[in-house]
């Protein structure tokens, strides 16, 4: 019976991750945030959305925002490849649940991490927010950023998002 508590605890202190490129960096997603990862498709762009907003695509009927991580970060524009693709994962802002598709270079593999593989994400003084960074996780001799999904837009600009694909599911509906 011991035995099982210990295997049981053991579980819990493993958490899987979708590990993805953004130009040389590898980053993650809790792998129970992410929907599916699609091959990259033609994105439809709307006007006047922020830049990394690249546009929408069609979901099976819904419309999905797909946004350009690198340049969210202040990397440069992602050059889209054979092995471009975009992660459909689930974040919650303000209590509203929101479904994204995130632009990445290309999706490496899942993975689990240990707890005590996780260090918290560094401080690097006041200019840089790494609050989107739950952590920095460390496999092998590679470090992995760990992206918490619901701090990398503020509420605001999910808000500005929803309106976009709100506007562009009506502009979908057929004419009464």
């Amino acid at each position: 019976m011991a035995g099982t508590t210990m295997q049981a605890a053991a579980v819990q202190d493993m958490t899987q991750y979708l590990t993805f490129f953004l130009g040389d960096e590898t980053f993650s997603l809790e792998i129970g945030r992410v929907r599916e990862v699609l091959d990259y498709t033609i994105i439809t762009s709307v006007p006047r959305m922020p830049e990394y907003v690249q546009g929408v695509i069609n979901l099976r009927g819904s419309v999905v925002p797909v946004v350009d991580l690198r340049l969210k970060f202040g990397m440069p524009a992602i050059s889209v490849s054979v092995n471009t693709c975009i992660i459909i994962v689930e974040a919650t802002v303000g209590g509203d649940d929101v479904v994204l598709g995130l632009l990445a270079d290309s999706v490496q593999e899942v993975i689990e991490l240990e707890r005590g593989a996780i260090q918290p994400a560094p401080r690097i003084g006041t200019r840089l927010d790494t609050g989107y960074i739950k952590g920095i996780g460390r496999q092998d001799d590679r470090f992995i950023i760990i992206l918490d999904i619901d701090r990398v837009f503020s509420h605001d600009e999910l808000d500005r998002v929803q309106d976009m694909r709100r506007g562009s599911e009506a502009m979908q509906q057929p004419a009464a």
